[in-house]
């Protein structure tokens, strides 16, 4: 039997945030100290230079008692005006002869006394009509019982009930417990101290083609750029009053899970047989933690990983990154394509994010349209364990808003601890439960193994783009090598381009719920979908109607072999149509990463042509052993050449297109090499093309069979390359 989960047994352990200090920035009286201090007595709070976690351990709370004329005055301005603001407390206090303090946290408390006071009112009122539907049930199964046939008089045989009848039921009576128990929390607000943990062992468009076309927006927090009426995320509210208290306690029983599961190994988490890497053994895990979101819901898949690793980046930076939804999203653009904070229910204390709060909704996706985005309401928690250890850990609230989440997040996220010259080590934890039935057969293998979406792509990520942080702020770059851009504000102008670009191409290329994919044709992997965009006075990207086009497909060929195709300059006019089979040249280059795949690049394409002009193309190619990407953007040389000067780079306009490679199964890797599984890749290509520069003009059919012939033309001129130069290492064998 599982144990009662937090929302389903809240009442029984509701945290005493009067002892939890430390965990977040909130002060509240206890429901027991309503009654006996009746608002004439103070708790003196530490103020926030003076909340050292070593002292405040030992510091005693001091209560001081107001005399009667200072309660009476407080009284009568409390019936006046119960939320004064800051002027009003020092005039009051300069009267009183109370400190502004004083005075803040005795109206804090005489509300906190009067909410209670109704609600425990309203919580009377909800507990007799109760007992009335008990009393008015059990008159009813007594009629029942003892009811006659009208045909032949005698009992009544009642059949059973149906399936679905029962289930209506059970659901109905969970509804109304929740209720109650919702009630009763709001009621009591603040209650006993938690208990501590056991324990553990060490769809085809007709010819009218009528396309979507919403424009650029950004909004802050998120990665997306384009927002449609299912935005789910966006219409989501934050957390009302009464579920407050329930997000604080599921936070801190998730931060402690978090903790443990960083750190503890066997029984919890199993290594396989080749110590590639780890299970989490379900069974073990119900044990040690049987609090928290509850038992796993019929019908979704347990995915759990752990994986770490060191990486070049100071761990209060990367604490910063975390709780900052704009960075986050960013840095894991691959992962998030869309996040943003609802609520913040505590900023931290002492200056920092020590216990800070936050509730948020987040899109997690793989770069394709054919695998579902992942969804999540969930709160986000910050505490430091000691010097230089700090943990962020996210957990899902979807119980608390639905009851048929098609993805809940468990306890997850990272454990960070600092190293000597600005390195950490991060353990992250990813542990999810998920339906994974709508997912292209293509991506199933990947996706059905955990590894889409597992702790190693996160560390992976953050990995890579630590190392892109440190080479845009190095300053001994090595002199001589053809193409090193020297000057500092050529390389910060440039890599901030990029980053635009890269930012640009992964928001576009997931199935978000934000966008609206149009199949045009095909039946298997080779699907096209597109879907358009408006582009409206943004200096960033070229004014008009945008076309995004996509499509993924199967390789026969290693991640990796098909990332340096990509990648290298001299084999692009092989798949490259717009290139026009001429020469291309790298005329610059910024490396940014241990493997010499990682840079960004400026390409020259040569026209052979002599009355065509040549091309620029802006290049960032990145790679680790869990993806890799090709992502370029024609730009325009005059402007280039500004940017590269130092002038501002988001004024260059860009259209982002590219490739996403990722393995086609799961597999252990050597070297960031993948050895086992079928060793073939899934490759995703994905064009924007200017198709009009009035923005509001209508899209044209012409225009859509142009882009959805050139993806196409292009995914059969790397399928024959690939095949060429599999038959020429045969041969070479």
């Amino acid at each position: 039997m599982f144990q009662p989960n937090m929302f389903e047994n809240h009442h029984h352990h509701l945290l005493d945030m009067s002892h939890r200090a430390p965990d977040y920035n909130l002060v509240m009286l206890r429901d027991d100290d309503h009654d006996s201090k009746s608002g004439n007595d103070i708790m003196e709070a530490v103020s926030g230079d003076d909340q050292d976690p070593s002292q405040h351990a030992n510091k005693k709370k001091r209560y001081h008692r107001h005399t009667q004329h200072q309660i009476q005055e407080m009284e009568a301005f409390f019936k006046e005006c119960p939320h004064p603001d800051d002027k009003q407390r020092k005039e009051l206090g300069r009267r009183l002869s109370l400190e502004p303090l004083q005075v803040k946290f005795w109206f804090q408390n005489k509300r906190t006394q009067m909410k209670a006071q109704h609600e425990r009112f309203d919580n009377t009122q909800l507990r007799n009509e109760n007992e009335k539907l008990q009393a008015e049930n059990i008159r009813y199964k007594e009629a029942l019982a003892n009811a006659n046939c009208p045909n032949c008089g005698g009992p009544a045989a009642i059949g059973e009930m149906s399936f679905d009848e029962q289930q209506l039921r059970i659901e109905n009576a969970r509804l109304q417990e929740e209720i109650d128990r919702i009630s009763g929390i709001a009621a009591k607000y603040v209650g006993k101290p938690m208990l501590s943990y056991p324990d553990a062992s060490s769809q085809g468009p007709s010819r009218s083609l009528d396309l979507p076309v919403p424009s650029f927006s950004p909004q802050q927090g998120m990665v997306g750029e384009m927002f449609g009426t299912n935005d789910l995320l966006r219409s989501m509210a934050g957390p009302t009053e009464a579920e407050k208290p329930i997000i604080i306690e599921l936070a801190v029983t998730a931060m402690e899970e978090l903790v443990r599961m960083a750190q503890v190994c066997e029984p919890l988490w199993v290594p396989t047989s080749n110590n590639s890497h780890e299970i989490l053994s379900e069974d073990e895990y119900m044990r040690s933690f049987p609090r928290g979101i509850g038992p796993k819901l019929m019908g979704l898949k347990s995915e759990a990983s752990r994986e770490s690793m060191v990486v070049i980046m100071n761990h209060m930076t990367l604490v910063e990154i975390l709780m900052d939804v704009n960075q986050w999203s960013n840095v894991f653009c691959g992962i998030v394509s869309r996040a943003m904070t609802l609520e913040v229910l505590s900023t931290g204390v002492a200056g920092n994010y020590n216990g800070a709060l936050q509730v948020m909704t987040a899109e997690y996706q793989i770069p394709s349209p054919l695998v579902p985005t992942r969804e999540n309401y969930f709160v986000r928690y910050c505490k430091q364990h000691g010097d230089g250890t700090w943990a962020v850990v996210d957990v899902s609230l979807d119980n608390m808003r639905s009851s048929s989440s098609r993805c809940r997040r468990r306890p997850s996220g990272c454990l960070i601890q600092e190293l000597p010259n600005g390195y950490s080590k991060v353990t992250w934890i990813e542990h999810v439960e998920v339906d994974n039935g709508p997912v292209h057969d293509i991506y199933k293998v990947l996706v059905n193994s955990g590894l889409a979406f597992a702790a190693k792509r996160w560390v992976a990520t953050l990995d890579r783009q630590s190392e892109r942080l440190a080479s845009a702020m190095a300053s001994n770059i090595p002199a001589g090598d053809v193409g090193v851009i020297m000057s500092p504000e050529g390389r910060k102008s440039m890599l901030k381009l990029a980053e635009r670009m890269v930012l640009s191409f992964c928001s576009g290329i997931g199935a978000s719920t934000a966008h609206t994919w149009t199949t045009l044709s095909g039946s298997g992997g080779d699907d096209v979908r597109v879907m358009t965009r408006k582009s409206v006075d943004d200096p960033g990207r070229p004014s008009g109607i945008v076309l995004s086009a996509a499509t993924s497909f199967w390789l026969p060929v290693q991640p990796k072999q098909v990332f340096n195709f990509l990648r290298d300059e001299n084999s692009r006019s092989e798949w490259d149509i717009l290139s026009n089979c001429g020469h291309v040249e790298e005329i610059a280059h910024i490396a940014n990463g241990r493997d010499p795949g990682n840079c960004v690049s400026l390409l020259r394409v040569n026209s052979a042509n002599s009355s065509q002009s040549n091309m620029l193309i802006l290049q960032e190619s990145s790679t680790d052993f869990t993806g890799s990407y090709v992502i370029y953007a024609p730009v325009d040389i005059g402007a280039m050449n500004i940017a590269l000067n130092g002038g501002d780079p988001d004024y260059v306009a860009l259209l982002p297109s590219g490739f996403a490679i990722l393995p086609d199964g799961p597999g252990h890797y050597e070297g960031g090499v993948l050895v086992g599984g079928t060793g073939g890749s899934l490759l995703t290509i994905a064009f924007q093309i200017l198709v009009d520069s009035v923005p509001t003009s209508k899209l044209s059919l012409r225009s859509v069979a142009t882009v959805n012939s050139l993806i196409k033309c292009t995914v059969e001129r790397i399928k024959a390359a690939v095949a060429s130069n599999m038959s020429k290492a045969m041969g070479i064998l």
